[in-house]
């Protein structure tokens, strides 16, 4: 662009020179009018330059911000009948101040907001009023954390707080979590929001947003939200498998994020004993809400030689492992014989 304008330019200044008797003073004036053309263009360029480099504005304010129900201090300094030790919040958000007339909104501003706007009511009483508002008692976002969950209660937060920081404050999931995370909505309408089509739509009595634990617990974003006043977080304790009979530890086992098959689950249950019958173990279903159950029988020697499938177990699976009558006679016989063989073998010693 630069080019073009010096070529234009050029080409002026042969015209005039030729053609006009004043030429040089035309000469002059068009040299002015392309210096400012070209400042001009200069300077736009910056300023596109800054704007495109500004950084955007902070949106996540995480300061508390007062609601009904909090309990607030109101100290006017030096002028202690102004004070207030205890004022609470009503329900639409309102409190009453000494000497001014009305109500003030005191919902949805910060402490500091709250006490500029005081301050500034005060100044036809007061030359330059001193203001300080504190939080006495947090009340307005409350929050409870159940199920299995290591300490399970209720908190009042006093900032905003995402989910996977109140899990911790409720000391993480217990050994007997399961694979997601419950957050059901409770609150009421949010005085605090400008806008009506939002407003209707936080009216909503309840609804529940469904998380993966293990997302939780990594902080992923879509599985970490902001906790809001009134939610209620569950932790659902995981299904459960029972292997019971002849194995070494009999116990019920959770079922997490990976998949449990029949050898996995009689392996965390200690194994088979010597006296269980493995080519002949039963699995225990219930199929469906009904009362009906299905029973399969597994040869575990079969997938232990990968020639049966290792069967993934449903959640409420009961695998039993029963005895071998054989095995059971055999173990007897040999247990009651033993100590005669050990003391036959003793008395032989010279």
């Amino acid at each position: 662009m630069k080019d073009s304008a010096l070529l234009r330019f050029e080409c002026l200044r042969l015209f005039i020179s030729g053609h006009s008797a004043n030429g040089l003073f035309l000469l002059s004036v068009l040299a002015v009018m392309l210096f400012c053309a070209h400042t001009f263009a200069q300077q736009n360029t910056t300023v596109a330059s800054a704007v495109e480099r500004s950084p955007k504005p902070a949106t996540d304010d995480t300061r508390y911000r007062i609601g009904a129900g909090d309990v607030l201090a109101i100290i006017v300094r030096k002028a202690p009948e102004l004070s207030l030790e205890a004022v609470r919040v009503d329900q639409r958000g309102m409190i009453h101040i000494p000497m001014i007339t009305g109500e003030i909104m005191a919902a949805c501003r910060t402490e500091s907001e709250l006490a500029s706007q005081i301050a500034s009511l005060y100044l036809e009483y007061k030359n330059n009023p001193s203001v300080d508002v504190f939080v006495r008692e947090f009340q307005s976002r409350p929050v409870a954390v159940i199920g299995a969950i290591s300490a399970p209660g209720q908190f009042r937060l006093q900032r905003q707080v995402r989910l996977l920081e109140l899990l911790s404050f409720a000391g993480g999931p217990s050994a007997a979590a399961g694979r997601i995370i419950n957050v059901i909505h409770t609150g009421g309408p949010n005085i605090c929001e400008k806008d009506p089509d939002a407003a209707s739509d936080n009216s909503i009595p309840q609804n529940v947003a469904v998380y993966k634990l293990t997302d939780t617990l990594k902080g992923k974003d879509d599985a970490n939200p902001f906790v809001q006043p009134g939610d209620i977080v569950s932790l659902p304790e995981a299904d459960q498998i029972f292997v019971v009979g002849y194995v070494y530890s009999p116990r019920a086992i959770p079922l997490k994020d990976k998949p449990i098959t029949i050898s996995r689950a009689i392996a965390m249950a200690g194994g088979p004993q010597r006296e269980s019958k493995t080519n002949h173990i039963r699995i225990v279903r219930q199929l469906g809400d009904s009362e009906r159950k299905q029973v399969l029988i597994v040869d575990l020697k079969a997938i232990e030689k990968q020639k049966a499938e290792d069967i993934v177990l449903l959640p409420n699976d009961i695998v039993e492992v029963p005895s071998s009558t054989g095995k059971m006679i055999f173990s007897a016989l040999t247990g009651s014989l033993a100590p005669t063989l050990t003391q036959g073998a003793i008395r032989a010693i010279p």
